[in-house]
């Protein structure tokens, strides 16, 4: 029998806050959200409409702060129970909510803080603290700072309250305040991988239709389970990870921590997962090893079992005839498959990867054990999903189809433009910014280069990283990157060259995996070359440099996504890209 939805349609509400109360009063008693309680040391459940309770608790207090319609309030939290209830009794005291990733710089939050203005901001515990201290005379906007977890704050500072004494003391009668779908919801900075970050606009409408559209792509069921890690300052796992189980009816358990993913899995054991590529490159590393390990034989019989299992699938989705060979897959399943596949519990249905690109051979190989991987696209300043590969049409060379209501084209250069109702109002103080990136007909400029086949998007490259070598010669060094890092030696990568004669590379390698090798620089660069082999002759890597440093984002070498910033990192290592190309 299949199974059916319980969709709450955006025509009946207004806005993000509306859409939680819907939830409360169609499923009131059925658990919304499992936490992790460091206290008991054990799981917590909690239902929609507890949870409804606790968020008007919260609106009492916060309209007590002075605040009115449209003032910014930041979140500074990993992903929990007190993010989401915080969130909604902003909405409904009418407030924009500025999310921070936890692991940013301090200069960086500072900077967000002051360009949005924020007014309030909820804190997770001293460790956070800790980051702002040293800038706290510097929030110029800021009046009331409230921690999750009671911290050792500076007396002399009035602005501190520790969450459950602020809930307590402050109860004003308040009313929701009427918002509309066009109303700013959310100001999300970007990354900023060559400069300061912009915040994104995006109104109550735009999360909205973002959300309902990507559950008419993938069906979400009430009795589905989400395992939340993607930090909720992504706007990927807030549209998906957070808002959608709110529509759909989906339960969420908020993961420990990446370290506690494993585990979390298994004592979770959830449906649906939203993630990024390099999780399941980290998997397939394991994976690939463990098989080395176990000798020739072994490693020929588990590639002949993924390419049957692959054309399985292929098969399952209409794609490739029957075979009589697929009578063998319950004997590889037993052998190969199951002890993978069990580590994602036993009710795993689906995983989306989106983010960046996910190599073709890694989600082959989960597809084939039986881990479907629906590989997506988007952008923050669409909401941010574009587009995505349903189940039934699962092609992963591709980032897959246009959400309903989502137009798209190819425009000049290759570059994939988008239009819809999930397109951001602009970013926050940069309307010539606004501009350049929204043209007069409404088409988002991704500054991605695409091609579509078949109804699919298919990522090329991106028209600003193309490197430029002094003979003319044009290379998207992002593709050539993600083939490095399909060598556990590489912790992380970029690709050099620009005015340049030939390709180099800068490295950080793995050097658990390197202890006691001889020759570290010619060990690196042979394995680049073998992974080079398919690439023209103009895109081979001839030099690598070692960086002495390490990326990190507090060194301001990655982004809080864990991008590597391209400028910055070239910049501090002038000096060896200056000993590498010496006498050219």
């Amino acid at each position: 029998m299949q199974k059916e939805t319980d969709y709450i349609r955006p025509d009946i509400v207004n806005n993000l806050r509306e859409l939680f109360a819907e939830r409360s009063k169609r499923s009131p008693d059925k658990v919304a959200y499992e936490y992790f309680s460091r206290k008991t040391k054990s799981w917590k459940q909690i239902t929609w409409q507890a949870c409804e309770q606790y968020i008007q608790q919260w609106a009492k207090a916060l309209a007590c702060e002075s605040l009115i319609k449209g003032d910014r309030v930041a979140i500074l939290a990993r992903n929990s129970l007190e993010w989401i209830i915080f969130e909604q009794a902003c909405f409904t005291c009418g407030l924009t909510v500025v999310p921070l990733y936890t692991e940013d710089r301090a200069d960086n939050i500072c900077y967000i803080l002051n360009d949005a203005e924020v007014k309030c901001i909820l804190i997770e515990n001293k460790h956070q603290w800790d980051k702002l201290y040293p800038a706290r005379h510097e929030l110029e906007s800021t009046e009331r700072i409230i921690t999750i977890e009671p911290v050792d704050a500076d007396k002399h500072d009035t602005r501190i309250r520790f969450l459950d004494d602020w809930v307590k003391e402050n109860h004003n009668d308040t009313q929701s305040c009427a918002l509309s779908v066009s109303d700013l919801a959310s100001i999300v900075y970007t990354s900023g991988t060559t400069g300061k970050s912009k915040g994104v606009m995006l109104s109550h409408g735009n999360i909205l239709q973002n959300a309902w559209s990507g559950a008419n792509s993938i069906a979400i069921y009430p009795d589905d389970h989400f395992l939340s890690f993607l930090p909720m300052s992504h706007m990927l796992e807030r549209t998906v990870g957070y808002y959608i189980p709110v529509l759909s009816g989906a339960k969420v358990s908020f993961s420990r921590s990446i370290a506690d993913l494993a585990e979390d899995f298994l004592s979770q054991n959830p449906s649906v997962l939203i993630s990024v590529p390099r999780i399941f490159e980290r998997v397939f590393l394991k994976v690939e090893q463990a098989i080395k390990e176990k000798g020739k034989l072994i490693q020929t019989l588990f590639n002949y079992a993924i390419k049957l299992a692959w054309n399985h699938f292929l098969f399952k989705q209409h794609k490739r005839n029957w075979s009589p060979a697929f009578v063998l897959l319950p004997l590889f399943d037993r052998l190969f498959f199951k002890q993978i596949r069990n580590k994602f519990g036993n009710n795993f249905r689906f995983a989306i990867s989106g983010g960046a690109a996910l190599e073709f051979h890694v989600a082959q190989l989960f597809i084939s054990i039986g881990i479907i991987i629906a590989q997506g696209y988007g952008m923050t300043e669409y909401s941010p999903v574009v587009s995505v590969n349903r189940l039934d049409d699962n092609d992963p060379h591709s980032v897959g189809e246009p959400l309903p209501g989502v137009e798209v084209m190819i425009g000049d250069n290759d570059e994939l433009l988008v239009k819809g109702k999930s397109t951001m109002l602009g970013y926050w103080k940069h309307p010539d910014a606004t501009q350049n990136i929204i043209d007069r007909k409404g088409w988002l400029h991704t500054g991605d280069q695409a091609k579509i086949e078949n109804n699919k998007i298919h990522i090329t490259g991106r028209i600003k990283d193309i490197i430029v070598l002094s003979n003319g010669e044009k290379i998207p060094p992002s593709e050539i990157e993600l083939a490095i890092l399909q060598d556990p030696l590489f912790e992380n990568v970029i690709v050099i060259g620009e005015k340049r004669p030939y390709l180099s590379a800068l490295v950080i390698p793995n050097y658990e995996l390197l202890n006691g090798t001889p020759s570290i620089n010619h060990k690196l660069l042979k394995h680049i070359q073998d992974k080079m082999i398919d690439f023209p002759g103009y895109a081979k890597i001839h030099k690598i440099g070692i960086c002495k440093d390490p990326w990190t984002i507090e060194n301001g070498l990655l982004t809080p996504t864990m991008k590597p910033r391209r400028k910055f990192i070239i910049a501090r290592n002038k000096a060896l890209i200056d000993e590498i190309y010496s006498g050219h």
